[in-house]
């Protein structure tokens, strides 16, 4: 079947042929654009930081489009071994597989390109040791957290959220092509960050991952002990980026950054477990108000890590 005969099945409605942009739109959907601006926004500022400067324009370029590819690829084929539940959820219905646009040998053999190009990117233009990693990560997200953890254990995302911490290990050897402490720390900043995040955005969709039996966090707890849990991880995140300062041996940029955005989470963080005491009602517990928070936190944290030796070297 050609692109320009894929069938779009809509509710209600015979199937109708999609059009080319629909089909273009459905495989650049399979990388999932925005968990890959996440991931660069934890790459990119670590170069800039291992250069102690600004890195080479060409180096940057390489990193990017290797990185960018490989988390295309991860992405891909979680849709393709999750596309079963991802028809019954209301947040991912919408995708390319469930909809038919797209079928899974296609997006399959899509995911492996992405792959291979992402792979030899790195390898060629950046270095093997960087290549090594993103082929970790991506390994990791799919055999390790899509396939083994997702639908059978509430840690899922705590130790699945591993793959996404690679990025900072990445942009740290693609200037230095070694890997040191202070990327560590920062790995360790997105470990401890991805709960939080993570289970916020699962509480406002806890009926559809009960529906499909995946046991996120909220949908075998109740609201408050999730909150307090992401109390606990919040906790220990602050208390982790505080470690770069001594570590790196930073200017003063950074660890005000740290302080001030730590506080501002951990204020939130605190808000919504008060909330979550008082009732178990999304509306009343708002937990997309930290979601939204927890992803301006880390991407100010990592523009502080940037600007930190630009502003104090």
């Amino acid at each position: 079947m050609t692109a320009l005969d894929a069938e779009v099945s809509v509710t209600g409605q015979a199937p109708s042929r999609a059009t080319l942009r629909d089909v273009v739109a459905a495989y650049v959907g399979l990388t999932k654009p925005r968990v890959i601006e996440l991931l660069l926004l934890t790459t990119v500022p670590v170069m800039f930081f291992a250069a102690q400067g600004v890195p080479g324009f060409g180096l940057v370029v390489a990193t990017v489009i290797g990185g960018t590819l490989s988390a295309g690829s991860a992405s891909v084929f979680n849709c393709v071994y999750d596309r079963d539940i991802d028809e019954q959820m209301r947040r991912t219905r919408r995708r390319a597989l469930p909809r038919h646009i797209v079928t899974p040998r296609a997006a399959l053999i899509f995911g492996v390109v992405l792959g291979v190009l992402s792979t030899v990117i790195l390898a060629v233009w950046v270095n093997p040791l960087s290549a090594i990693l993103s082929v970790s990560a991506n390994a990791f997200y799919v055999f390790i957290y899509t396939m083994l953890l997702k639908r059978r254990t509430t840690q899922n995302i705590v130790w699945g959220g591993l793959a996404g911490c690679f990025p900072a290990l990445i942009g740290w050897t693609a200037v230095t092509n070694e890997l040191a402490w202070a990327p560590v720390v920062l790995f360790l900043v997105v470990f401890f960050w991805t709960p939080p995040h993570t289970w916020a955005l699962a509480m406002r969709y806890r009926e559809d991952y009960a529906a499909v039996d995946v046991p996120m966090l909220p949908v075998v707890r109740t609201g408050e002990q999730v909150a307090r849990q992401i109390v606990a991880y919040s906790w220990v995140m602050v208390a982790v980026s505080f470690a770069l300062w001594p570590v790196a041996g930073t200017g003063i940029v950074y660890p005000v950054a740290a302080g001030v955005l730590g506080a501002t989470f951990l204020v939130e963080a605190h808000l919504m477990w008060v909330r979550a005491r008082r009732s178990d009602e999304l509306t009343e517990i708002k937990p997309m108000r930290l979601f939204h928070w927890s992803n301006l936190y880390l991407s100010l944290l990592f523009v502080a890590v940037a600007l930190d030796p630009l502003l104090t070297r």
